[in-house]
């Protein structure tokens, strides 16, 4: 049985992990992506801010190498989901089951002037190329933005504000600048009320202006001010910006999305197609687009690919995840989310402490331990 795995983030290395792992040199699997590594979410922020380096926080594919599972380094070209059939920049591959698991790609030129008077964070590149932009700024007017929904890791604008302020206030230059933070949801992190609360606050203390419920529509590079869906306008010296997430356009063309996103099954994360699953930020599953929730999706699509060979009873997917949510001053807080189709989504927060601090690294460190079978620290 062979299975296609598109896509190596948090999904497709924890499902072709988990195949691995049941099945050993009898299983069959071929993960592709078009990128040469994988890259945390919060390890992007870690060298956006000077704490670290880019080689330090790129993990090689070429590390990958796992009894039954090839890695193919390839642009998918065409997903043909009837037949199964995915043809690339390195030839076509056919399976028994494809699960499709590419992310969101991001498009800051969809939102006009933010390519040319503004930065974004979310792109490997864009997040690199921050650190020397933030290294040689002298202080001024910092906008955190948020351009278009939906966009993955929702705590990520606020703790690039949080972390925006520790960096100036080190570098002697928080006297002589604003942080603002721009986002179209009501609350930082609605579906844990007490997480929004902590943040509010810590806004307040550290005076980061909130403006909650506003979209940035576009920038004007010449007057360098951001304006917002309401025509409003706020002047900025730097804008660190949330670019537009757009399903891979190779999706869009296999026929598997409606309004933008692939459906799938809430429970099981099959699509309409037989034997086509889909886990992760391509989906319109329910839950926030984030790498945590794709590898818990991933784990149950595994189940059930593994159910199949050995009768084992297949799981459930439960909407669950944990989020680390960094406050600064090596502190971190823990948020745990629940989205279960046809209920309010909920969550719980534990507090900033430099105890989950010390968990936000072993999380790190494990899961690059099981998925490229070496050691590695923040």
């Amino acid at each position: 049985m062979r299975v296609i795995i598109l896509g190596a983030g948090f999904g497709g290395l924890e499902l072709s992990t988990r195949l691995s792992e049941e099945f050993g040199g009898e299983a069959d699997v071929v993960l592709i992506d078009k990128a040469d590594g994988f890259v945390f979410g919060f390890s992007k922020l870690d060298v956006m801010f000077g704490r670290t380096t880019a080689d330090a926080v790129r993990h090689s594919y070429a590390d990958v190498v796992k009894p039954g599972v090839q890695f193919v380094q390839a642009e998918i070209t065409a997903i043909d989901p009837a037949v199964k059939r995915v043809d690339t920049t390195e030839g076509p591959f056919e399976g028994d089951i494809v699960v499709v698991a590419l992310g969101a790609d991001l498009h800051p030129d969809l939102t006009p002037g933010l390519v040319e008077g503004g930065n974004e964070f979310y792109t490997v590149a864009g997040a690199f190329a921050l650190a020397d932009v933030l290294a040689s700024f002298e202080g001024g007017r910092v906008i955190v933005g948020v351009c278009s929904t939906p966009f993955k890791c929702p705590p990520a604008p606020s703790e690039t504000a949080l972390l925006v302020h520790d960096f100036l206030t080190e570098r002697g230059l928080r006297g002589r600048s604003t942080v603002d933070l721009v986002m179209p949801l009501p609350l930082p992190i609605p579906p844990s009320p007490a997480a929004s609360e902590a943040l509010l606050t810590a806004f307040a203390e550290r005076d980061i202006g909130w403006h909650p419920g506003t979209l940035i529509r576009e920038l004007d590079p010449a007057r360098k001010v951001a304006v917002m869906a309401d025509g409003s306008e706020m002047a900025f010296d730097l804008f660190l910006g949330v670019p537009t997430h757009r399903a891979p356009a190779v999706v869009e063309a296999s026929g598997l999305t409606v309004d933008g996103w692939i459906p799938v099954d809430s429970l099981t994360l099959e699509t309409s197609f037989p034997d086509v699953y889909a886990v992760g930020d391509v989906t319109s599953v329910g839950t926030p687009k984030a790498g945590v929730f794709a590898e818990g999706q991933a784990s149950v699509v595994a189940d059930a690919i593994i159910a199949r060979s050995t009768g084992a009873d297949a799981s459930q997917y439960d909407g669950t995840g944990i989020c680390y949510l960094e406050f600064g001053h090596d502190e971190v807080a823990k948020v745990e989310v629940t989205f279960v189709k046809g209920e309010a989504p909920h969550g719980s927060m534990v507090a900033a402490s430099h105890e989950n601090a010390a968990d936000k690294v072993e999380f790190g460190r494990s899961r690059i331990q099981r998925w490229f079978g070496r050691d590695w620290s923040i």
